[in-house]
């Protein structure tokens, strides 16, 4: 298969690459952390403007049509900056249960203002005690006089605090672990009885703990069939999965430079230490995981825009996320003991990529979980 991008992918790329070297460096990057906001409004923007927040869009509401190889060069270039910005959460994850579960009215409500930038997305899933399964949901959703009302808590909602809107799992019926019973809602990140507690994690990126507290919702909230979600939830995080391994490639290439740098400048008895054979034969190694991991990611990307049925598109999810968890790990731990010291330190951008990768892959997954998915 062809591993280059077509020109218009690398256009893409190239002028999201000049604008992050330009408005987003390291410097701009922890003041943005440090404001406590999660997120910068004015780069927000300009990612709009740039055409990134309506690439997966339907063009008949201000998109362009784009596939998961389109995202994936843009998650590169997004992961090489280590940039903050709730991208994933809004264009990899949250728009999808629109695009692919959304009514026209939904659609029509929701995708141009995330095209624009209006509008940033959160998915509210995860739960205390529920680890990676989706099927786990303890939030409850009550029909009533013709609507829902929501009851229940979600735990480190990526982006949660900094999002206009939250696509909710809660369960209409059955038990807390059961497959069937499971509906998803679009509720307003301001709703009367929605509380927030916003954070930072480890690799500072916005979370938040989030509480529904009797938040009633109207009827046309309800996204897809009412105890149908899961198979939504699987669909949309699988491929949202496949566009994190893209992020995870650009962390890994960042790392991987950053690294070769150090060895050609920093002088160990009077020679640079990349002259070692023994540092030299762990670059090479880094250096192989990173093109299996590029190459990973391709192929799955293209697999999933060809279009696969379910059982497969897991057993790809799967094992993109357990070739690239084997790669966040060792690639953080190589490059920062071969930077010694200095490369925990928050003044060095290696430290925040060890943070990036390490967080990377547990998110949606880590590699024992998939391990056992894919076995499955």
């Amino acid at each position: 298969m062809d591993f280059e991008y077509s020109s218009e992918q690398e256009q893409m790329a190239s002028a999201l690459r000049r604008f992050l070297a330009k408005e987003y460096d390291f410097a701009a990057r922890n003041r943005i952390i440090t404001s406590g906001q999660g997120c910068s409004d004015a780069v927000w923007q300009a990612l709009a403007e740039l055409g990134l927040l309506a690439l997966p869009l339907p063009e008949k509401y201000g998109g362009f049509d784009g596939r998961l190889v389109d995202l994936m060069a843009i998650m590169e270039v997004l992961g090489e900056a280590l940039v903050i910005e709730p991208f994933f959460s809004t264009v990899a994850l949250g728009a999808p249960f629109l695009m692919r579960g959304g009514t026209p009215e939904q659609q029509q409500q929701w995708l141009p203002r995330i095209a624009t930038g209006e509008c940033r997305v959160a998915f509210a899933q995860q739960e205390a005690d529920a680890r990676y399964d989706l099927a786990h949901c303890s939030t409850t959703a009550t029909a009533r006089n013709g609507g829902w009302l929501l009851q229940g808590e979600k735990r480190v909602v990526l982006h949660g605090a900094c999002a206009d809107l939250l696509v909710v799992a809660a369960r209409a019926g059955g038990n807390p672990d059961d497959a069937q019973g499971i509906s998803l809602f679009l509720v307003a990140a301001d709703a009367p009885g929605v509380r927030l507690r916003g954070y930072s994690t480890a690799d500072g990126l916005s979370a938040a703990d989030i509480e529904f507290d009797q938040v009633v919702v109207s009827g046309d909230a309800l996204l897809g069939q009412a105890g149908e979600g899961l198979a939504l939830m699987e669909e949309v995080t699988d491929r949202a999965t496949a566009v994190l391994c893209a992020e995870a490639v650009g962390v890994l290439r960042l790392a991987y430079q950053a690294t070769l740098e150090y060895l050609k400048t920093r002088k160990q008895f009077g020679e640079p230490i990349g002259g070692f054979q023994a540092l030299q034969h762990r670059m090479v190694e880094l250096f192989i995981d990173l093109e299996q991991a590029y190459s990973m990611v391709c192929l799955v990307c293209a697999r999933l825009d060809a279009g696969v049925g379910p059982e497969e598109r897991r057993r790809l999810a799967s094992a993109a996320k357990i070739r690239i968890g084997d790669a966040c790990r060792r690639s953080s731990q190589e490059t920062v003991q071969m930077q010694g010291a200095m490369g925990m330190s928050d003044e060095m951008m290696i430290s925040h990529a060890f943070r990036r990768l390490t967080m990377i892959a547990q998110r949606l997954g880590d590699a024992e979980h998939h391990l056992e998915r894919f076995a499955a």
